[in-house]
């Protein structure tokens, strides 16, 4: 079984990583490919592109100036260690013990719009860039085009290597979850809504479902599940 989760827009980098062990991401040449497409961008129009502050557009502009396809512990940060959004407070991603460590690192997957897919102990460089932001490249009009079917190709191959159930369940949010194509894995997939009752009727509360999309990643990683 496998989790999917999505990053967090916030990073953490002020905080020094508790834990030594990590590991690289997968897609390091196509992470490459598209920060060379986002530095001939500039402040402006990363901000255009983006939605964003000029202030934000500017510091995104000096962290692709920066990136490097060289990943070690002063430029990067673990995956899990880094994020730091409502999802990463629910998952507790900064207490975990080394055998969570372990068991999330086969178990659980974050969707990165420019990492493709991550494991929680792959170095991550400072960046930002949403999996649903219009940026045209070589491969298509956005990254959902730019990744094709490279996600989905990775996450049925991670599935099937699972000694437990070959499940993915989706804690990812919609944006997120688009850039895979469900039908062309070899596995079903589950996806948990969480809603809360209010004004006389379940619905769906961002802020809590984003918590409660980390916290049931944590449940099942503190407890070894991999049936659904």
């Amino acid at each position: 079984m496998i989790i999917v989760l999505s990053p967090a827009k916030s990073l953490d980098y002020e905080t020094p990583a508790h834990i030594k062990k990590h590991t690289l991401p997968q897609f390091v040449d196509d992470a490459a490919e598209l920060i060379n497409g986002l530095r001939a961008l500039s402040p402006q129009q990363i901000g255009g592109m983006m939605g964003i502050s000029d202030q934000l557009a500017t510091l995104n502009f000096q962290r692709y100036a920066e990136w490097s396809k060289t990943f070690d512990t002063h430029n990067s940060k673990q995956a899990v260690l880094a994020f730091n959004g409502d999802v990463y407070e629910g998952f507790s991603a900064k207490t975990p013990t080394s055998a969570d460590l372990d068991y999330a690192q086969n178990h659980v997957r974050v969707l990165s719009g420019l990492y493709s897919l991550l494991r929680p102990l792959d170095l991550l460089q400072l960046y930002r860039l949403e999996m649903g932001t219009r940026f045209p490249n070589a491969r298509g009009k956005d990254l959902y085009a730019f990744w094709g079917k490279r996600i989905t190709a990775a996450l049925d191959e991670q599935i099937k290597k699972q000694r437990g159930a070959h499940v993915l369940v989706n804690c990812a949010s919609e944006e997120y979850f688009k850039s895979v194509k469900p039908k062309q894995l070899g596995a079903p997939v589950i996806t948990p809504v969480f809603e809360d009752w209010k004004g006389g009727r379940y619905k769906i509360i961002s802020f809590n479902a984003k918590r409660a999309r980390g916290m049931m990643a944590r449940y099942a990683v503190q407890n070894c599940i991999d049936e659904p």
